[in-house]
């Protein structure tokens, strides 16, 4: 008899689900799967059933012994689960509007994992992760949590420290685009270099060797960055044209989310322009998603839509389902996702998360050491944790004065009276999923 597989991944009803279920049926073979929990909430039950009936059609036509179940029952779906995976969205995409509205409404950068936006994206989100944990604790004690819910890094160090759960891994697709995108410039295989990758989630370095032991970092910055045309991998990113001497001097590839610290001015003109003529991204992203659940709609679809990709979140289930195969077989994959640090970096402490490379085992990751960064990455690595420490705890807690403190603390909120009015006002934009501070 086959054993019985149960993945339940809650938020179903999002829009990647089609890109996830496809990552399972590629991995058929070493991950067969008999179990698909879809789950969500009450507002997101029309997208459930769209993409629900979607992912069904998808499994038939692969001719895979795999059942796609449906609820809104999370405890129901939790039983006996062998890996949980979390892609939700607190308070649906309305929510992400206000992140990036309300700063942009005050002359600050509005992001979705960056700056104010971020930050309140965490503090509405951690408190339901840590239900989820709870109830894993209970009804699927011996399973994986797999998150790729944004701020990836915040929410795995809210699991390992306040949910006292190890059994998690972050997951980000930066990495993996970076990966796939810089062995074709460097003209190799990607089987044939070592992408070292340390920091944390948004905020990472890396360097790049050969199989042969050749450090290829800096061609490969000379050939990013030295003609002054480096293309972005991230869809709210237009490009990634770092000054060539500043990255020459790192002997590090910056994740291009540095762009928001290395170029507030500029970033924050491109999205203030935006804002102006055609709204927030988050806006624009509601349109595609329109789009997206139309075309899921047809009962003739049973595939994953190319359109898909103008949603961003690009090779975001090889990055989930490559790990969940990896935990299941011991494959010793060797990916960058977001752990425990443990001493990886010693510029951090040793119970915070940190995004590195890691090898994939049936234990979970093993992280590459990396050691100590020099002062002109350690600066900002180190006020940009600090900040998202204070983050955490205000989530948790709902103290005011420990949220003021993680705003002041961000580089992209220029100003302790703006901070406080843009925190307030976010405040009360979120009340209704902000239990905590509103006691």
């Amino acid at each position: 008899m086959k054993k019985k597989l149960k993945i339940v991944t809650i938020g179903g009803g999002s829009s990647y689900t089609p890109e996830l279920v496809e990552g399972f049926i590629k991995r058929y073979d070493e991950f067969p799967l008999t179990e698909l929990w879809l789950v969500d909430i009450e507002a997101g039950l029309e997208k459930l059933n769209i993409v629900g009936e979607m992912a069904k059609r998808m499994v038939k036509k692969a001719g895979i012994e795999c059942e796609v179940h449906l609820t809104l029952d999370r405890e129901e779906a939790l039983k006996d689960a062998d890996f949980v995976t979390t892609q939700l969205r607190v308070g649906l995409l309305d929510a992400r509007i206000l992140d990036e509205r309300i700063p942009l409404s005050h002359g600050l950068i509005g992001q979705e994992t960056n700056g104010a936006g971020g930050i309140f994206k965490a503090l509405r989100t951690i408190p339901v992760i840590l239900d989820i944990v709870e109830d894993m604790k209970r009804l699927c004690p011996d399973a994986w949590l797999i998150n790729f819910t944004n701020p990836a890094g915040m929410v795995t160090e809210a699991v390992l420290r306040y949910g006292n759960w190890n059994k998690v891994v972050g997951l980000c697709n930066i990495p993996v685009n970076a990966v796939v995108e810089e062995s074709k410039i460097l003209g190799e295989e990607t089987k044939n270099l070592f992408f070292h990758f340390a920091g944390i989630n948004h905020l990472h370095w890396h360097t790049v060797t050969d199989a042969a032991g050749n450090n290829r970092t800096d061609e490969l910055i000379e050939k990013m960055y030295g003609s002054g045309d480096a293309k972005s991998i991230v869809a709210n990113i237009k490009d990634n044209d770092l000054i060539f001497e500043q990255v020459e001097n790192l002997h590090m590839v910056p994740c291009p989310y540095h762009n928001y610290y290395y170029y507030t001015d500029k970033m924050l003109a491109e999205e203030l322009e935006d804002f102006k003529n055609h709204g927030t991204r988050a806006e624009r992203v509601k349109v595609i998603e329109k789009e997206l659940f139309e075309l899921y709609k047809d009962p003739k679809l049973d595939y994953k839509p190319k359109q898909l990709a103008e949603r961003g979140g690009a090779r975001y289930s090889d990055a989930a389902c490559e790990t969940i195969t990896s935990i299941y077989n011991d494959k010793h994959t060797i990916m960058t996702v977001s752990t425990k640090n443990n001493g990886t970096i010693t510029d951090l402490p040793e119970d915070s998360a940190v995004e590195v490379t890691c090898m994939l085992t049936g234990q979970g990751p093993i992280p590459y050491n990396f050691g100590k960064f020099e002062a002109k990455e350690r600066g900002l690595l180190q006020l940009m944790k600090a900040m998202e420490e204070l983050t955490i705890e205000a989530a948790v807690s709902g103290d005011r004065g420990t949220l003021l403190q993680a705003f002041t603390m961000n580089p992209l909120i220029t100003s302790g009276d703006v901070a406080k009015t843009v925190m307030e006002e976010l405040l009360e934009a979120h009340k209704e999923h902000l239990p905590n501070f509103f006691r």
